[in-house]
């Protein structure tokens, strides 16, 4: 496969990496003319900037249909992605959007509300968002006749991780608790894998990502994530604050490695067999806040608040990736250490 490395883009090395790993799956997306809803966020800011490189570099003849809630806005934050000739604006919201009548032969729906659930109002919302969502993309793949689908779902599906299950596996039958109201989003999802079973059919074979955690371009530093509200104490001169006790236990994946997993899972997945997306590799939110810190010399002072008004988070959210390595071949390839790098300098350059 002949690869040209154009370096204008500041992601090049990292797109290239992308090209390279998904391979000759990308064959499949000749001439293909794809939805991707959530296309303007952390998710489909990586779809869109791994598929147009391959597009142009591999000459697939392929077109994507973004759908989102504020083309102007999109266009503003990312006219290199936003007014490439391979890709369309579609004005709409994932759960009453209208589909253009041309069809679509893949499908991925990223689409998540990423605001803070205040009220129950904002946990129902968000909720509808996914439930409703779900369905309304699924309706589109019928008619559309696509061939495929890929569905980010959450390792929130699992519920709680016992604290003797140090890897969470994909058939482990944990739940949330239904009655806890900060579940909404963790129920609707697994709300959404369910919908996914029910439409399936000889044609229709949806795919399921269940991700986890991730740093990288394109991470927002202003949601309720704490890799992004690391990176932007960092980059504003710090401290980095930690407003839990720095206990709880997380992995990250970097973003070029998320965009391999995810466009091998839709091309190469099989069928309502969801894969776990993440690292492996545990790490508290505590050690988190000091690997970014040390990046920058002087390192950045790093504050545990021990804040007792943050609610409790999950002690443990680290995957197990068993399923994608030995089913698709799937790796990560990108430390820690290396990505925090790649993350902090992406953001100082905007």
């Amino acid at each position: 496969m002949a690869v040209t490395t154009v370096t204008a883009n500041p992601l090049a090395s990292d797109l290239d990496r992308v090209l390279i790993q998904v391979g000759g799956l990308w064959d499949d997306l000749r001439g293909a003319r794809i939805l991707i809803t959530g296309g303007t966020g952390f998710f489909g800011c990586w779809l869109l900037e791994t598929f147009l490189w391959a597009n142009t570099r591999l000459d697939l003849g392929a077109a994507a249909v973004v759908l989102t809630r504020d083309p102007v806005a999109f266009a503003r934050r990312a006219p290199h992605l936003a007014t490439d000739p391979a890709v369309g604006l579609l004005h709409g919201d994932a759960r009453s959007f209208d589909a253009p009548d041309t069809g679509f032969s893949h499908i991925i729906h990223a689409a998540a509300d990423t605001a803070v659930p205040v009220t129950p109002q904002d946990r129902i919302r968000i909720f509808d968002s996914i439930v409703i969502g779900a369905r309304r993309v699924l309706e589109a793949a019928r008619a559309s006749r696509a061939r495929r689908l890929l569905l980010t779902s959450t390792g929130a599906v699992y519920g709680e991780q016992p604290l003797d299950v140090p890897l969470i596996p994909e058939d482990y039958r944990g739940a949330p608790d239904a009655l806890q109201p900060a579940a909404a989003g963790a129920e609707a999802k697994r709300a959404a894998e369910a919908q996914c079973a029910l439409y399936a059919d000889d044609r229709l074979q949806p795919t399921i990502a269940r991700c986890f955690a991730f740093v990288g371009p394109y991470m927002p530093t202003a949601a309720h994530l704490a890799a992004g509200h690391f990176v932007r104490d960092a980059l504003n001169g710090g401290p980095i604050c930690v407003r839990g006790d720095g206990t709880p236990v997380r992995s990250y994946m970097y973003a070029s490695d998320l965009a391999v997993w995810l466009w091998t899972i839709l091309l190469r997945g099989a069928a309502l067999r969801p894969y776990n997306v993440g690292s492996e590799v545990p790490i508290t939110i505590g050690e988190l806040a000091r690997a970014m810190a040390g990046r920058f010399s002087p390192p950045r002072r790093v504050e545990i608040m021990q804040d007792t008004s943050v609610p409790q988070t999950r002690g443990r959210y680290v995957p197990s990736t068993a399923r994608a390595r030995t089913e698709l071949g799937l790796a990560m390839t990108v430390e820690l250490e290396d990505a925090l790098s790649r993350t902090l300098e992406w953001h100082a350059g905007r």
